[in-house]
């Protein structure tokens, strides 16, 4: 009996797929209050995907290479905001960022903590400054009068007036982006702001007026510069600096 060729095509389709991985260096800075005060730099060779994100190689160099490295994250999907940090210099969500992005054969990939918060350990901070200034903002709705016997009822066009800042996951990447915050902290920082400004342009709320005089003290929302870092910073594509200065003029106009 005959053995049956295969023509190229088959052939061809029996083979393997080419490897896609490539190996990028890491570079992530370490901190360890118990065995240092001062941050080193260290270098991670790592083999992967490049449509692969930062945090997927990060659980590879946790779990595989060392185990000691400290990090935050918990949906890993953009929704909770655990896992933001610099990334090549810039504030970033880890699990949305592809290491294809990230020109990983030019150069290593640069992972650090987010500025302008304490370091506790490698690339975790201590956030209780931040949602401490979350809470001073009165981040919930405040209404007066009776209680209603069904939902309070808000037209689309209302909605849409605050509709931008709703979208706020409190990662902090705005915050830690902001110079100012840097420099100072007792700002109250973009984050803040936006999550104030969700509520003051809400035409259910009846704090409207308090919120403006919380802002309108010296570490409220005349110390942004409007350079934009936070805009640029924000991974859910707030207009962060527009909802600032709108913040401002309601300061002004006592229009809101």
């Amino acid at each position: 009996m005959s053995t049956p060729v295969m023509d190229k095509t088959e052939a061809a389709d029996k083979q393997p797929a080419a490897s896609h991985l490539i190996t990028a260096t890491f570079r992530i800075r370490r901190f360890n209050p118990e065995i240092s005060a001062d941050a080193v730099w260290e270098d991670f060779q790592v083999e992967i995907d490049p449509k692969e994100r930062v945090l997927d190689v990060l659980h590879k160099i946790k779990w595989e290479l060392d185990g000691t490295l400290t990090f935050r994250r918990s949906c890993a999907h953009g929704i909770c905001g655990s896992d933001a940090m610099r990334i090549n210099g810039r504030n970033r969500l880890a699990c949305k960022t592809l290491i294809k992005d990230l020109n990983p054969t030019k150069a290593p990939i640069t992972v650090e903590a987010i500025k302008g918060l304490t370091v506790l350990k490698d690339l975790v901070v201590d956030m209780e400054p931040f949602f401490q200034a979350y809470r001073d903002v009165m981040p919930f709705l405040v209404t007066e009068g009776n209680e209603p016997t069904r939902e309070r009822f808000q037209t689309a066009e209302d909605r849409e007036r605050f509709d931008d800042t709703t979208k706020c996951i409190l990662c902090a990447a705005c915050t830690s982006s902001c110079p100012v915050f840097w420099n100072d902290g007792q700002y109250f920082g973009p984050a803040a702001i936006v999550n104030a400004h969700r509520f003051i342009f809400d035409s259910r709320d009846d704090a409207g007026e308090q919120r403006l005089e919380i802002l309108n003290d010296k570490d409220g929302v005349w110390r942004c510069r409007t350079t934009f870092n936070c805009t640029d910073a924000c991974p859910r594509g707030i207009q962060v600096t527009k909802a600032i200065q709108e913040v401002k003029r309601a300061l002004i106009t006592r229009r809101f």
